[in-house]
């Protein structure tokens, strides 16, 4: 089992920015893959940014590059850093992680993202 803990939500007026964090337990499973994803009310829940402990990593089309995933590893720690925000991206954001892209089985539970326009 892992436990993850996100913190950096909050509220923010648009074009600014909010820096998010997941850090995850001290935990024998291989957490090499970390990804955020968020959802909206009334919307389902959709992947934004994901990344490898490779360094490799995955964007959503609607990020734009406005967003920055990276991880330290060592930490067992990985941040979202989040800029140009839009009220579009208010929405709760999970952080989700696995041992590899097409297994994460492990959920944050969320910190809420509130773009005022």
């Amino acid at each position: 089992q892992v436990q993850l803990v996100e913190s950096g939500g909050g509220l923010v007026q648009a074009g600014g920015s909010l820096r998010l964090s997941c850090a995850a337990s001290r935990t024998t499973f291989s957490i090499n893959v970390m990804g955020w994803y968020r959802q909206a009310p009334g919307k389902e829940r959709e992947l934004v940014a994901a990344i490898h402990n490779s360094g490799t990593t995955k964007y959503a089309d609607f990020v734009k590059g406005r967003f920055t995933i990276s991880r330290d590893n060592a930490k067992s720690t990985m941040y979202l850093q989040m800029n140009s925000l839009e009220p579009e991206d208010t929405a709760v954001y999970y952080c989700n992680v696995g041992s590899s892209w097409y297994n994460t089985p492990f959920w944050g539970q969320g910190t809420q993202v509130t773009v005022s326009s």
